[in-house]
This record gives structure tokens, sequence and C-alpha cells, in this order.
């Protein structure tokens, strides 16, 4: 890896890459724009510090996602508050509109069904401790691998499909009875 190897516009092609996943990332956490922004550009500041301890066992991306969570995270807890709840923006269907049971349909009755399913999930997800909500945000909203999730959540990939399991079953359980 060439920026590892100390070359700066090696390690600005990648800040340009992963720039604007990793300030979504932490929005997630601190909700704010200016915060997000300055907090993403420290994740990039550390992670450049930190550039010669990347050993390459996981990919790039995993591991500037460990730095981002944790500087949100450290950032949370000097000022003495809680991460924010996870939610998407209405207007980022690019993450669920993949997915054809998320897409809204013709008729109003299921677009409007459509949107309390959404609104459920999302208020599910909020709801769940944080170690299952950093788990499945990663794994359904980030599309990370589990063995990823495992390296940016520093546990072993047993406890990352616990995590998951137990997160889709609580998501599972505020559906039914909307679907029946």
């Amino acid at each position: 890896m060439r920026a590892k190897a100390g070359d700066q516009l090696a390690f600005e092609l990648l800040l340009r890459k992963y720039q604007h996943k990793v300030l979504k990332l932490i929005m997630r956490y601190v909700r704010d724009m200016d915060e997000a922004m300055d907090l993403t550009q420290e994740t990039f500041i550390k992670a450049w510090k930190a550039l010669g301890s990347f050993r390459g066992d996981s990919a790039f991306y995993t591991w500037i996602y460990r730095i981002a969570v944790n500087t949100a995270k450290n950032h949370l807890v000097s000022v003495q508050r809680q991460p924010y709840k996870v939610d998407l923006d209405a207007d980022e269907t690019d993450q669920y509109a993949a997915e054809p049971g998320l897409t809204t349909r013709d008729t109003p009755e299921d677009e409007l069904m459509g949107e309390e399913l959404h609104q459920v999930v999302m208020a599910s997800i909020a709801d769940l401790p944080e170690d299952l909500r950093t788990a499945i945000t990663l794994r359904e909203l980030e599309g990370l691998s589990y063995e990823d999730i495992a390296e940016v959540m520093g546990c072993p990939i047993g406890t990352v499909r616990s995590r998951i399991f137990r997160a889709r079953e609580a998501i599972d359980k505020r559906l039914k009875p909307l679907i029946g």
C-alpha cells in the first residue's frame, strides 16, 4: 500500500474514496453536520498518524470505519451524551430500494404500509442496545461482511453473528403485529 509507505497523494485518494461513507457513519452518532465533519477530519488525521501500524489484516475500509466509530464514541463520551438513534433520511432510498419488500407500491394504502413498516424498522433499530444497533447497522445499512464487522467492533465473528441474530429477532418481534 503506497499510502502506508508515506505517499500523501495515495492517502488523499483513500480519503476521497471513503470520506462520504465515514461522514455518513459518524452522522448516525452525532447528528450534527458541523460536528460530524470535524470528527470525519479527526478520523482521517488519526488514520494518517496511525497508518504505520496498519497491518493490512483487514481492508482499509474496515480499519478506517473502526477509527471513525471510536472517534465518534469518544467524542460523545467527552461531551457526556448518548449516541443519537439510528435513522435514515427519507431521501436516502438507495439504501433500501434494492430490497423489493421495502420499496413503495402503487396504491396509497401500500405506500402508507411501506412507510409504517420502514418507521417501525428504524424505531426498532434505534431502540436496540448499542452493541446490537451497531452490528445490525454495519451489516444491513453499510453492507459490511461479518468479518469486517468483527474487525470494526473488536469482537469474534460468533459474537457478531449472535448480535445480528438478536437484533433481527427484536425487529421481527416489533414487525409481527403489522405483518400478521
